[in-house]
């Protein structure tokens, strides 16, 4: 697997990110320890090293599994996790949201599951739409001063959120904002129209998650699978209710065939083409292996060509994709 640099940091992150919202049963839907160990052995012996996970994640089991996995590797990877919610269905409103206090309690609980002294990067997990960014930046440098966090990144933050915040770190030299982690996929393509260009012009490290539409664009629910269309209860999954879904998905898996890969790795390799650590969330090894294989597809223009435009949103906006190119200078006159 490939490294790539994160953002304006200095860190060399591998080209796939490892999510495991999957690692646990606490959901009731998930891998056990079991496969859990499996998928990371694999994940880190094909070269990856950015894992990421969540307080909330199967209730805090992801975090404990990792805890356990990460023992004699964790020097060797890049640990992310996120707050926000809790890490209980029934969490003390105190310890959820984005205040200090919450941020305080849930990165001490957080490091306890993990069994580590500190966390590589720490996501605020969304806004609460309460806690002002000046005590969330606030909060984060305690941390970062405390040496419990090295890196902060903001997950499903608006592009004007996001801007504001990297705006007041910079001000205040607070810990810098590094990342930004939202969804994108062939489905979910509205980030190319503000966060894409934002976290390009902010110089962030940019995280995707559910780059196949919670399993949509895999075709495997046209099989009969159920998957994420009823576990997690249904949330984190894009479902094929539009023509225009039917015929993305129709090219995905064209061109899958033609270059005998599987629409799970077409899908990867196109989310990659715009700059971004795709972050993948295998339930089982088998999908693992299959997904990491993205990295060896290798798409022709015509083949993105007809991505982008079957899965156009010039319907919104008459620009163009974004994609990590060059930003052209202007010419003054």
């Amino acid at each position: 697997m490939k490294y790539q640099l994160f953002g304006h940091t200095g860190l060399n992150v591998s080209q796939i990110a490892l999510g495991t919202g999957n690692f646990g049963t606490g959901w009731g839907y998930g891998s056990s320890v079991e496969e859990s160990e499996a998928i990371f052995n694999a994940y880190i012996e094909a070269g990856g090293n950015f894992i990421d996970t969540a307080d909330i994640y199967q209730f805090g089991q992801s975090e404990e599994f990792l805890g356990k996995l990460l023992t004699e590797k964790r020097d060797h990877v890049v640990l992310a996790t996120k707050f926000t919610n809790g890490a209980a269905p029934d969490a003390n409103p105190l310890v959820k949201g984005n205040s200090r206090k919450a941020m305080i309690y849930s990165v001490e609980q957080s490091l306890k599951r993990l069994k580590t002294d500190r966390i590589d990067l720490y996501w605020v997990h969304h806004p609460d739409h309460v806690t002002p960014s000046e005590e969330i930046l606030r909060g984060l440098e305690d941390l970062s001063r405390a040496g419990k966090i090295l890196y902060a990144g903001l997950s499903n933050f608006a592009a004007w959120r996001l801007a504001r915040a990297v705006t007041l770190a910079e001000l205040n030299r607070t810990i810098p904002i590094a990342a930004a982690q939202f969804e994108h996929s062939l489905v979910h393509r509205e980030p190319e129209l503000d966060l894409f260009p934002a976290a390009k012009a902010l110089n962030l490290g940019v995280v995707t998650w559910s780059p196949l539409g919670g399993g949509m664009l895999t075709g495997k629910y046209r099989q009969g699978e159920t998957g994420r269309a009823e576990g997690f209860a249904g949330k984190v999954f894009q479902p094929e209710n539009t023509a225009q879904r039917t015929a993305i998905l129709d090219t995905v898996l064209a061109i899958a065939n033609e270059l005998n890969a599987s629409p799970d790795q077409v899908a990867i390799a196109w989310a990659s083409t715009h700059g971004s650590v795709p972050i993948i969330g295998p339930r089982s090894l088998k999908q693992l292996e299959s997904n990491l294989n993205a990295v060896n597809v290798l798409l022709s223009n015509e083949h993105i060509d007809k991505l982008d435009v079957v899965s156009n949103i010039s319907s919104l906006t008459k620009r163009a994709p974004y994609r990590d190119e060059p930003i052209t200078p202007l010419t003054i006159a």
